[in-house]
């Protein structure tokens, strides 16, 4: 069975999306149609832009969404069994698989880009990758940071997680993973606590947009963030979009899922390589536990 995922923010690059433009006519339209609908030649960006440029949340998040979704869509034997999305990538996995319209999936990132640097700007908050320590001893660190927010925000595979809170929180965070053994606790350059509580504003802003879209059933099943299970039903699909700003990324949980579901083959849609790879360390993680 093939499984289909799809990156989230920080997988842009300057060009990215330029050869695909070049190479297809149904790929032209449809970043043509994206432009009318953001209202900015985002193409611009995406093509000739710098770093700098493609950083600005507005931009990059429609931009990689733009990216995965016309790769799937002018694919032509783009047939998947299952698909995932890694945070923003969620969205695209939910368009690629029919629930939503290509039309109406750029419109829900746009707004939630928008809405997440809203919430950025009220609670300045960030990031930070925790690598080399066990899930649970990040987690037990994390509860015990109870004058600042602080969570585990993205399981990305064993050995690396990503917390996220306020800086104070980080910061005082990235001291005590060290201090009980991490390899490395690295601030990341983000402009906000993706994935935590922090995000609360901009979860309420999204549930409206989300709540009066339509959604389709899917023609395979999705695994979601939240919960890192298959989902065919719209009304649990759109709940768990909801809740996914607020709550953790479960990927590792869900490339295992997947693969315990028949998935041997899995296919990143989308710009760069990054979800390839942490496949790879969980299913090497996998065979390291006898799984």
């Amino acid at each position: 069975m093939k499984a289909y995922v799809f990156p989230g923010q920080g997988a842009q690059f300057p060009g990215m999306g330029k050869e695909l433009y070049a190479s297809s006519a149904k790929a032209k339209e449809l970043f043509e149609k994206a432009n009318t609908i953001l209202g900015f030649e985002i193409t611009k960006i995406m093509f000739e832009g710098a770093d700098e440029e493609l950083k600005q949340t507005k931009v990059t998040q429609p931009a990689i969404f733009l990216h995965s979704v016309i790769l799937a869509l002018t694919t032509a034997d783009f047939k998947p069994d299952m698909v995932a999305g890694h945070s923003l990538g969620e969205f695209s996995a939910l368009v690629a698989n029919g629930t939503l319209s290509f039309e109406d999936g750029l419109k829900l990132v746009s707004k939630r880009a928008l809405a997440m640097q809203k919430a950025c700007e009220q609670n300045p908050s960030t990031m930070a990758a925790i690598l080399g320590l066990e899930d649970a001893k990040v987690e037990e660190i994390c509860v015990s940071i109870t004058e600042e927010v602080v969570v585990a925000a993205n399981y990305n595979c064993p050995g690396q997680l990503v917390i996220s809170g306020s800086n104070k929180g980080i910061e005082i965070a990235c001291v005590k993973m060290k201090e009980a053994g991490a390899k490395r606790a690295l601030p990341l350059p983000v402009g906000g606590a993706f994935h935590s509580p922090l995000m609360e504003p901009a979860r309420t802003e999204l549930a409206a947009a989300i709540e009066s879209t339509l959604f389709s059933k899917p023609t395979c099943p999705v695994y979601q963030n939240v919960n890192a299970m298959p989902s065919t039903d719209i009304e649990e699909i759109k709940k768990n979009l909801i809740a996914q700003l607020t709550a953790p990324v479960r990927w590792t949980q869900s490339v295992q899922n997947m693969a315990t579901d028949g998935a041997t083959l899995f296919v990143e849609c989308g710009p760069g390589k990054v979800l390839q790879g942490l496949v790879k360390k969980i299913h090497a993680a996998a065979e390291v536990a006898g799984v």
